[in-house]
């Protein structure tokens, strides 16, 4: 046990001995600020509950609930407590890797929602949806099921099974998907005609933006003239991954600011001299957080052409801090805003051309209109 740990407890102790009469409490109640009163209510319920409960309950267990009890009353899907167990996978997740049947969720009008399925996984081949409302797991109802929660019913070992009831319109559905282990490759991409790339991007982990670089690199060397760049269903991730990302497409300037809650603004910025070639984006419902910093960028910065429909609007930016060795929030710091101050939190980004990809997806009419919009500036 390490030195602070030990120190920690020693503290809490005398407090808590301190506070097991009324008189101690109502003494510091009277003698300390509101902030201060505060904190010693907290200790004063765990001293009450430790102590009076007819179980008995280990602190580590009552202080866990506490810090999840305090982020959760923030009211803010994105801002979240993580045991040991939910940051190890959130880490294997933004490493590359994870467990699970491949969606992204996030709670949209405080409904459990399909943010995005990622390609080639269980969840995308069984036809789930960007803004499917997820209402059960495993017949569980998600109406009072925090975001974290959610997510740990959902993931597991691979070749276990979870059932999802889906709602979609009017349309309840279960849907039973098998687990597996989900290799994320974020970038794929392919020469089309007219010397015009095509390049996938799924979501933003460590390699994105590297591999993005060489993709392009690629691309290049076999005489690309126009890029056409899919961000379609991407749910987001890194900042910095998508910063670098449009770093290859928009001039020398600001990509994206990100600014705290006291105005202090960070900008990140391009250095690109000019622009190599036209771009079109494809953005749609999925299209979520650092996504939307790169379609937001090629969009103010008039390097290219939106094309599809509203992105999700996510305009928020979290940092994980770790409590000790074990545990950790993941807090939203600051909100991010496009290269023209545009917030885009709870809004999305209209596209500059809408076109809705129909059902039946017989072609796609999107990436049609993105090549015929390059075609013209070749």
């Amino acid at each position: 046990m390490s030195r602070r740990k030990i120190l920690f407890g020693a503290v809490l102790l005398v407090l808590m001995t301190f506070l097991a009469t009324s008189a101690g409490f109502l003494y510091l109640m009277n003698a300390w600020s509101s902030d201060v009163v505060s904190t010693l209510r907290v200790l004063r319920a765990l001293q009450v509950v430790k102590s009076r409960y007819v179980e008995d309950v280990s602190v580590d267990t009552l202080m866990a609930g506490s810090i999840k009890g305090m982020v959760n009353s923030l009211n803010d899907p994105h801002s979240i407590y993580m045991d040991n167990k939910m940051f190890k996978d959130f880490m294997i997740e933004t490493e590359g890797s994870f467990g699970g049947v491949g969606i992204v969720i996030g709670t949209k009008d405080k409904l459990l929602t399909v943010v995005a399925p990622i390609e080639g996984t269980p969840g995308e081949k069984a036809g789930i949806k960007s803004g499917d409302q997820i209402i059960k797991i495993d017949g569980q109802d998600t109406k009072d099921l925090a975001l974290d929660e959610a997510v740990n019913k959902i993931r597991g070992p691979e070749g276990s099974k979870v059932v999802l009831t889906i709602k979609r319109g009017e349309d309840t559905q279960d849907y039973t998907l098998t687990r597996s282990n989900i290799q994320i490759k974020t970038v794929a991409g392919k020469m089309m005609d007219n010397h015009i790339g095509y390049i996938r991007i799924s979501m933003f982990n460590e390699n994105t933006g590297d591999d993005f670089i060489h993709k392009l690199q690629e691309l290049e060397k076999q005489g690309m003239k126009a890029i056409v760049l899919d961000l379609r269903d991407n749910p987001g991730g890194l900042l910095n991954e998508s910063v670098e990302v449009a770093s290859q497409l928009v001039p020398k300037g600001p990509v994206v600011s990100v600014v705290t809650r006291d105005g202090q603004r960070e900008t990140h910025s391009s250095n690109l001299a000019v622009p190599k070639y036209p771009v079109a984006v494809l953005v749609n419902g999925g299209s979520a957080s650092a996504s939307e910093i790169v379609a937001g960028a090629v969009q103010d910065t008039g390097v290219g052409t939106l094309i599809g429909t509203k992105t999700y609007g996510k305009g928020s930016v979290q940092t994980v801090i770790r409590l000790d060795e074990a545990s950790a929030v993941k807090l939203t710091i600051a909100k991010y805003l496009t290269p023209k101050d545009r917030s885009i939190n709870g809004v999305g980004i209209e596209p500059d051309i809408t076109i809705e990809l129909p059902e039946t997806k017989d072609k796609d009419v999107q990436l049609e209109k993105a090549l015929e919009v390059l075609q013209s500036k070749l």
